[in-house]
């Protein structure tokens, strides 16, 4: 995100070329995610090997294995993840709490990968989060 743009008015001209050239100073608003760092996002995909979750500008992965303990199946009629035995399930449009695992992003910082967990406590979907602080057990989640 650019912000607080000043250009100068006085441009030049380089031979060859018709347009002008300025100097300009602006403040520019960036995002790199850091290792451990907790972020919160929406599910924005939902495959069979995981989930996309939106930080910010970029997507990360959540794969299965990062979900729950608990054994994941898919269930790609109704595009969610679900707990066998929490019968905790994940879909897209879910608001989650999760810690950067993993940061990879090649020179020049595009097309980078990140890779987030929700198996620690107080992360996960946030309503799993209240349901623990609550500490009612989880409630029965019957697909539509």
């Amino acid at each position: 995100l650019v912000t607080d743009v000043d250009v100068e008015t006085t441009g030049k001209i380089l031979p060859g070329d018709g347009s002008t050239h300025h100097k300009a100073l602006f403040k520019l608003l960036t995002f790199f995610p850091e290792l451990h760092e907790v972020v919160e996002g929406e599910i924005v995909e939902v495959t069979d090997f995981g989930a996309f979750v939106r930080i910010g500008p970029e997507d990360a992965l959540l794969h299965v294995s990062q979900i729950m303990d608990d054994f994941i199946t898919y269930d790609e009629k109704h595009g969610v993840l679900a707990g066998r035995e929490s019968h905790r399930n994940l879909g897209k449009g879910n608001m989650v709490r999760g810690r950067i695992i993993a940061v990879s992003f090649p020179r020049g910082g595009s097309g980078g990968k990140i890779g987030i967990t929700l198996r620690q406590p107080f992360l996960g979907r946030l309503e799993w989060i209240q349901e623990d602080l609550k500490g009612k057990p989880p409630k029965l989640e019957h697909k539509a």
